[in-house]
């Protein structure tokens, strides 16, 4: 079985004018289809680098990257754009939902960039993605008209309609409260158990813990790799949260 996600001493160098900035120092990681991965790490760790390169969008400085088993550097610039819409889901948190547009038609709108003719009905596959959200009883508002959790469940139904192989979220629950933010992550536990391999960016350790496995990044470099072994449920710390009235 091919590793869903192979880097090899992948580096990422910026420079500002004279000064060169080591976001990533030689970063080996391998993730397996079906794990849920939470990178962890402090500000200017280096684990939103990571993650743009992972998720094809950036490159790296120096080292090879496999997604799929599939060499990334050696992609033609079409390929790459194929690659990041048909194999990759993002969310990220600032939901980036289009106003005045229904939840609908936001999760439908990968589907115009997808070239491949795989989705024949795009409403209908849009549709089954707010279902497995939860949100089938909500495709015609629009983003105003959804809570925070809401309009995270539809950013992650979007993520969905393409039918990835890993889903990247970028500190989805970032812009929310406590209690939304368990039950966002309990979206995600849900659909890893279908089976979805998720990568999720946080700097908060207690979100972390409902992930399978733990990658703690520092100054450009991988610091811890373990799995966690009392993992927590979203959906049982959920029913222990009263709802607000």
């Amino acid at each position: 079985m091919n590793n869903v996600i192979e880097t090899i001493q992948i580096t990422k160098t910026f420079h500002m004018g004279d000064v060169a900035v080591h976001a990533l120092r030689g970063i080996d990681l391998t993730v397996t289809p079906g794990e849920f991965v939470a990178v962890m790490g402090a500000s200017g760790s280096g684990k939103s680098t990571l993650m743009n390169l992972i998720g094809c969008l950036d490159v790296p400085t120096t080292g090879e990257y496999y997604l799929d088993g599939k060499s990334v550097g050696k992609m033609s610039r079409n390929e790459y754009a194929d690659i990041r819409n048909q194999k990759i889901g993002f969310v990220f948190q600032g939901f980036n939902l289009l106003a005045r547009t229904t939840a609908l038609e936001n999760v439908e709108l990968p589907l115009f960039y997808d070239r491949t003719g795989r989705i024949k009905n795009p409403r209908q596959a849009a549709l089954a993605a707010l279902k497995r959200v939860d949100l089938g009883d909500r495709v015609e508002h629009e983003p105003n008209q959804l809570s925070g959790g809401e309009q995270q469940r539809v950013a992650i139904a979007r993520a969905l309609v393409n039918e990835p192989a890993i889903i990247l979220a970028d500190e989805p629950t970032g812009n929310l409260d406590s209690r939304t933010s368990i039950d966002v992550v309990s979206v995600f536990q849900e659909l890893n158990d279908q089976g979805i391999t998720i990568i999720l960016v946080t700097h908060e350790r207690d979100i972390a813990q409902y992930a399978r496995r733990i990658v703690e990044i520092r100054d450009g470099h991988i610091l811890k790799d373990f799995s966690v072994e009392k993992r927590r449920n979203a959906r049982e710390d959920l029913a222990k949260i009263p709802e607000e009235e």
